[in-house]
């Protein structure tokens, strides 16, 4: 289904992003993505969004309602056209596909690192500004702990991956091995 969703979401983002560079609303769009996908994940309403109970006029007048003030024009049009289209649960990958091409658009690059032991700020610098000359883009890091790897890192940038990890030089090696 994650396949299904990304391709189910990817012409609303383009759209969105679209409009948004052409309005020069990049960052309210940004905002208002977050905003609805932060509703779609609470667990009550992703129930509501998946259930019967509640017909397209009730669903709309509830995320509207949620979005309180804080939906410009275009934002709640956007509602309507996913709760009318049944897509408000691929909001999610809606949010992931814009703020890629934000990214992209921004000349910035989000960096996933998967390291056995937490960086430090130092160690986070230093591979950002690595990447930064080896890819000619910004970089941003976003770091997080995985004990599973025993020792090293995976990096994914995009569509590049490295995995430096001891588990994954110990999964190549028995792959080689034929184990």
């Amino acid at each position: 289904m994650a396949g299904d969703a990304k391709t189910i979401a990817r012409p609303y983002a383009e759209a969105i992003f679209a409009r948004a560079v052409e309005s020069d609303t990049l960052d309210v769009w940004s905002d208002t993505l977050g905003l609805l996908t932060a509703a779609v994940a609470d667990p009550a309403l992703s129930g509501l969004i998946a259930s019967p109970k509640l017909d397209q006029a009730q669903m709309t007048e509830l995320m509207l309602d949620i979005g309180g003030g804080r939906l410009s024009d275009e934002g709640q049009n956007l509602v309507r056209i996913l709760v009318a289209n049944r897509r408000m649960s691929v909001m999610p990958e809606i949010t992931q596909l814009f703020e890629e091409r934000k990214a992209e658009h921004d000349g910035t690059l989000t960096v996933q690192i998967a390291s056995a032991f937490a960086l430090d700020a130092a160690e986070e610098h230093a591979l950002s500004e690595a990447l930064k000359r080896k890819l000619g883009r910004e970089i941003r890091i976003a770091s997080e702990q995985d004990p599973e790897l025993i020792g090293g890192f995976r990096l994914r940038a995009g569509d590049m991956v490295i995995d430096g990890s001891v588990a994954g030089q110990l999964g190549q090696l028995a792959n080689e091995l034929g184990i």
